[in-house]
């Protein structure tokens, strides 16, 4: 399907079934960033996001699920990533995550919810699709309403690997930033579009034991839509284009997202 038929898929798609719902405004459903809203009670969210990089030629796919545990105020989730990497040029399953995330500040215009995250060694440190060890990571995600129609993200985190391996097996210590902020415009309850900016720097373990520090730097525009049903089962599919800038500039590639959220 080309471009603007999928975008005009969506936007149908958010005036139809939804339209004959009651709106439930889209939350909880950016796209490289995580918004600062947990889940409500009695409510389970699916994710799955697809990103494909036109340059490198690699691809990563996650599913993540959401529960409240058992309100609001606290929020267990786990994310299974499978990945196609190049060097060396292998495809399976990554380190699959397992989050922790509390609402700190939950305001009609403020929301802020931290995360801690273990990081489990699944994926093979052989082929290069894994860290061999279990890391940890802590973001935190805030969110800011500054109108009906207008709402920001920001979010700043860290990730550390004690003993990470590379492919050969040579170990060291890994230490990980990241930042990011959006702009999410709705155009209606039921249609957004959002501009993401994210950054990321790494550290890769080296045949000798050395690390070697990587950055990327994307810029995402999108649009999501929402399809609500009387069941209180909400579907947000969407779509964005991330460019690479920076240390990223020349990459480029395509994201889709498609999210199931609804009682339980």
């Amino acid at each position: 399907m080309k471009v603007p038929a999928l975008l005009t898929a969506l936007a149908v798609l958010a005036g139809g079934e939804a339209a004959a719902q009651s709106a439930k405004r889209i939350q909880d459903n950016s796209f490289l960033l995580e918004e600062a809203y947990n889940q409500e009670p009695g409510v389970v969210q699916h994710i799955q996001n697809f990103q494909y990089q036109s340059r490198s030629k690699t691809w990563a796919y996650n599913f993540t699920q959401e529960w409240p545990a058992p309100g609001r105020t606290h929020q267990l989730s786990y994310s299974i990533p499978v990945s196609r990497v190049s060097d060396p040029d292998a495809t399976g399953l990554a380190d699959v995550q397992l989050h922790y995330r509390y609402q700190l500040v939950d305001r009609p215009a403020l929301a802020v919810a931290p995360r801690l995250s273990a990081l489990l060694p699944t994926g093979d440190d052989k082929r290069g699709l894994g860290n061999g060890t279990v890391g940890g990571q802590f973001n935190l995600p805030v969110s800011v309403s500054l109108s009906e129609r207008w709402a920001v993200h920001y979010n700043g985190g860290l990730t550390f690997v004690p003993s990470s391996r590379e492919p050969g097996g040579a170990q060291a210590d890994t230490l990980g930033f990241n930042q990011g902020g959006s702009a999410v415009f709705s155009i209606g309850p039921n249609l957004d579009l959002l501009c993401e900016t994210a950054w990321t720097t790494a550290q890769a373990v080296q045949p000798d034991g050395t690390v070697e520090r990587t950055e990327a730097l994307f810029i995402n525009p999108g649009l999501r839509a929402a399809i609500n049903f009387k069941s209180g089962l909400q579907i947000v599919p969407g779509i964005a284009f991330p460019i690479g800038a920076g240390p990223s500039r020349r990459e480029g590639g395509v994201f889709a997202y498609l999210s199931c959220e609804h009682p339980f």
